[in-house]
Formats: structure tokens, C-alpha cells, sequence
């Protein structure tokens, strides 16, 4: 099993930054992605930027050019760094990996855009 603790999120205004953490323990060598996820309200979650190995990325097309999804393999943690964000991106993000064909999820954290 793979465990998943966030931190992270909170209130910004429009136009700001914020940075999501995601600390991965227990069976870590069998991770092939991990990545980030949000539910905006009257919304399906869906992904924002996924890492999968070795190197690649996948990032949602309106986050392009302001959303960077990083990790720190020293600490087994995943990281979205979040520029420029708009009201319209107030959500629950949720990090998410995926190890022996089975998804774990984090406990989510809720990010508010807004003046």
C-alpha cells in the first residue's frame, strides 16, 4: 500500500501563487505516477498534472504555462506549484498515485481563489 499526506492550499487571490505538497510512504518503489487532481464544485474531479515514470508529464491544458508539478525522490514528495490562479480554480486538490494497478488517494486540501 501506498500512503499519502498533503499540505498545502488555503486562500490566495486572483492572480496568485500557492504550492501543494504530497509526501508518499509505504510501498513507494511501486509507484508508476503520481500526480494532482481537483473537484471544483457541480465539477467531476479531474486531473490537473500527473508525473509518470520515468520522466514524463501531463498537465491539464488550461493550467499550461502556470501550474509545475515537480517531485523531491530524496523526499518522497510530489509537488504543484500553482501561479496565476483564477477564481474559477477554487477546488479540493487531491494528490493521487498509482502502484500495482491501484490508486491511493490524499486526504485532499481545499485551495480558494478569491478577493
Amino acid at each position: 500500500q501506498v500512503q499519502l499526506v498533503q499540505s498545502g492550499g488555503g486562500l490566495v487571490q486572483p492572480g496568485g501563487s500557492l504550492r501543494l505538497s504530497c509526501s508518499a510512504s509505504g510501498r513507494i518503489v511501486d509507484i508508476v505516477s503520481m500526480g494532482w487532481y481537483r473537484h471544483a464544485p457541480v465539477q467531476e474531479r479531474a486531473a490537473v498534472a500527473v508525473l509518470i515514470r520515468p520522466v514524463r508529464t501531463r498537465y491539464e491544458a488550461s493550467v499550461k504555462g502556470r501550474f509545475t508539478v515537480s517531485r523531491d525522490n530524496a523526499k518522497n514528495t510530489v509537488y504543484l506549484q500553482m501561479n496565476e490562479l483564477k477564481p474559477k480554480e477554487t477546488a479540493v486538490y487531491y494528490c493521487k498515485s498509482r502502484a500495482s494497478d491501484m490508486d491511493y488517494w490524499g486526504n485532499g486540501t481545499l485551495v480558494t481563489v478569491s478577493s
